[in-house]
């Protein structure tokens, strides 16, 4: 970022906060748009005084400006904040880019397609334990996040949540989904619980695991996730979710944020068997 734009940056920080609500002009590339949650993934770079260069979704309250973002895009957008929200309320194309899944950088390759998954003994959002050879016989959306998560993890819980409603009452009857916390030191069963029902998920039907730090890291290294904790508490990882058949078995997965429910909903009939 240049001088001049970092001091102008500057400025509106100091001058945003007379009506209460905090305005601050930011640059940045969208990486996904959730219009049903009314949610915008940007790639953004650092808005002096106020946030760090990251990954982060943001809401968009204003159905004209939600409707004119697609992946890709270059913008210059306006964030308005006000101690609980981040939304943004401008937003202006100014190119772009070629589309591409959040990047992570230097983490492991995903477990192989037919391997068998990651064996794991963890604890639910209500404290109950919870292990993989327990939740065999069902199919298992696999996917991984943190309750503290500024970027991809609230999409794509959210949107894993709209695929669990419109799942048949058969195939929702045979399908299980698993949510493994990437931050176990910090991410409690009751901070999975909070997380979990804030995005509206059939907590009958999910589980949002976490436990002992090490136990945890084993199951990421072996799905070969990975994770990475920056200096700010930012944890970088690779977004990906996986179906598992009730066997034990990896059948699909899927990385970034590029798939849609319908492919998801397709893959677990076909695991099922229907």
């Amino acid at each position: 970022m240049s001088f001049a734009r970092s001091a102008l940056a500057a400025l509106l920080f100091l001058t945003a906060c007379i009506d209460g609500v905090q305005h601050h002009r930011a640059h940045g590339v969208v990486r996904d748009v959730h219009r049903e949650y009314a949610q915008v993934l940007i790639e953004h770079d650092e808005i002096p005084g106020f946030m760090s260069a990251m990954t982060m979704s943001f809401d968009v309250p204003d159905a004209k400006i939600l409707s004119a973002l697609s992946r890709g895009q270059v913008i210059d957008f306006t964030i308005a904040f006000d101690g609980r929200s981040y939304r943004v309320v401008e937003a202006r194309v100014v190119g772009d880019e070629a589309e591409r899944a959040v990047e992570t950088g230097g983490l492991e390759a995903l477990a192989d397609l037919r391997s068998p998954a990651p064996s794991f003994d963890l604890v639910d959002q209500a404290g109950r334990p919870v292990s993989s050879v327990g939740l065999r016989g069902s199919v298992l959306l696999v996917d991984f996040v943190f309750t503290r998560c500024p970027g991809p993890c609230p999409i794509l819980t959210s949107r894993h949540v709209r695929l669990q409603r419109e799942l048949s009452p058969g195939l929702r009857s045979r399908t299980r989904f698993v949510s493994i916390s990437l931050d176990p030191v910090r991410d409690t069963p009751e901070a999975l619980r909070a997380y979990a029902e804030v995005r509206g998920a059939d907590l009958e039907h999910w589980s949002f695991l976490t436990g002992e730090p090490d136990a945890v890291a084993a199951v990421l290294q072996g799905f070969g996730v990975g994770s990475r904790r920056q200096e700010d508490g930012t944890i970088d990882h690779l977004v990906a979710t996986f179906v598992v058949d009730d066997g034990g078995r990896i059948a699909e997965h899927f990385l970034g944020l590029e798939h849609e429910t319908e492919e998801l909903r397709n893959a677990l009939a076909r695991v099922a068997g229907g």
